[in-house]
């Protein structure tokens, strides 16, 4: 039996990329209980083959190592509620933001600043599986100025991902993968029975025993999404087998 627990731990030392620079925010995003409903839902399949530096040269992330980020989005709110599980993932985290795992603005191949920084997944059992649960509610900062001298989560807003998902992924850097172990854009779940544009529509998120959320199935480009693979979006808050 396993139990997970929201780490909200601050991590990641300096690293050096080209043009960012640690940054002091005065604010910061803050830690809220799930909110009743969500507007929108993603998930990320993140694989060390996609990694790109801030060059926006591919580099090799860790072997072996991967990661599912799922997220949903209340964006009325400005709340986003996560669920991150690395796989494989060694050594220390490092990252010039203030954590190293993080949803970035950047398309597939491209490389693109920090948006929100989130907790980093850590390993409670010493199974080589590192997870992180929680819900964030901006305003967001990540720690890391732009050359504009703001910092990269300045400004930005939930409704930004949901108007263009697969402008944004998921990622997270080690010491000795400092461009990212692994990474993956942002796939839209549809919730709330919103047509999926495939001949198909999803069922409402629907809440599960203990208090997470389960999207139903959706037909998605000819696969079958969610309810036949086991796709669940919730907190780890209880116990898993």
């Amino acid at each position: 039996m396993k139990r997970s627990v929201r780490h909200l731990t601050i991590g990641g030392a300096a690293a050096a990329a080209a043009t960012l620079i640690v940054a002091s925010p005065a604010a910061a995003e803050t830690t809220v209980p799930e909110p009743s409903s969500f507007t929108s839902a993603f998930t990320v399949m993140a694989t060390p083959d996609q990694v790109i530096n801030n060059d926006g040269v591919a580099v090799a992330g860790e072997p072996g190592a991967t990661g599912t980020f799922d997220f949903r989005i209340n964006s009325d709110t400005e709340v986003i509620c996560y669920d991150i599980t690395l796989t494989g993932v060694t050594g220390d985290y490092q990252s010039p933001a203030k954590t190293a795992t993080h949803i970035h603005q950047a398309a597939a191949g491209k490389a693109g600043p920090p948006r929100i920084a989130f907790p980093n997944p850590t390993d409670a059992d010493g199974d080589g599986v590192r997870e992180a649960s929680g819900c964030l509610q901006g305003p967001f900062t990540t720690g890391v100025t732009s050359d504009a001298g703001t910092d990269t989560g300045e400004g930005f807003t939930l409704a930004q991902i949901e108007a263009d998902p697969a402008g944004f992924t998921g990622d997270s850097h080690t010491a000795a993968f400092a461009a990212g172990v692994v990474r993956g854009q942002l796939t839209q779940v549809p919730v709330g029975g919103v047509d999926t544009g495939a001949g198909g529509a999803a069922s409402a998120v629907s809440s599960t025993s203990d208090g997470g959320a389960l999207v139903g199935a959706a037909a998605v480009g000819g696969l079958v999404l969610a309810g036949a693979t086991g796709l669940v979006l919730r907190r780890r808050a209880a116990a898993r087998a």
